[in-house]
């Protein structure tokens, strides 16, 4: 599960903090987690993946509780690189150009967008990671996509560049 997960929860938790040591702690801790906690999960109720990425949800929540000098946990959202320190900065300069027009989302329809295209997680398992209904997760995607139209050709080239297929 660690091997099939790791990529993916990192990168969840990445894309939150922005902080390479920070993001490693949280992974690390989410996997801690689900290995002690492993006899609650129900495959009943909800993937392991779906469980997995719940258990670093809650890890991210509490680390921005902890931290005063940081941003809150929806404000934190913001797109992360996978690469050294060039491709850091070189994301740094394209996100600034695409801030102000995402700065007009709700925290939630950030949460989506990015779980939906980045994560490239399907709604209903954003529904149970945000707590919220798979209806209220396709509308609130809707009404970002909806809210940057008429960016959206400037804001798409600059995704490409920041994730290439």
């Amino acid at each position: 599960m660690y091997d099939a997960y790791l990529e993916k929860l990192y990168r969840f938790v990445y894309y939150r903090t922005h902080h390479k040591q920070t993001a490693e702690d949280i992974t690390s801790q989410a996997f801690l987690q689900a290995w002690h906690k492993i006899a609650s999960f129900n495959g009943q109720k909800a993937r392991f993946s779906t469980w997995l990425f719940q258990i670093a949800r809650n890890l991210l929540i509490d680390h921005y509780r902890r931290s005063v000098s940081t941003e809150d946990i929806e404000s934190a959202w913001d797109i992360g690189a996978e690469a050294g320190l060039e491709t850091d900065a070189e994301t740094a300069l394209l996100i600034d150009k695409i801030k102000p027009h995402l700065a007009q989302l709700t925290a939630q329809q950030k949460q989506v967008l990015v779980m939906r295209i980045w994560e490239d997680l399907p709604y209903s398992e954003i529904a149970q990671i945000l707590g919220a209904s798979e209806a209220a997760c396709k509308m609130s995607f809707s009404r970002a996509v909806a809210s940057l139209r008429d960016k959206l050709p400037v804001i798409l080239l600059i995704l490409q560049i920041i994730k290439p297929n």
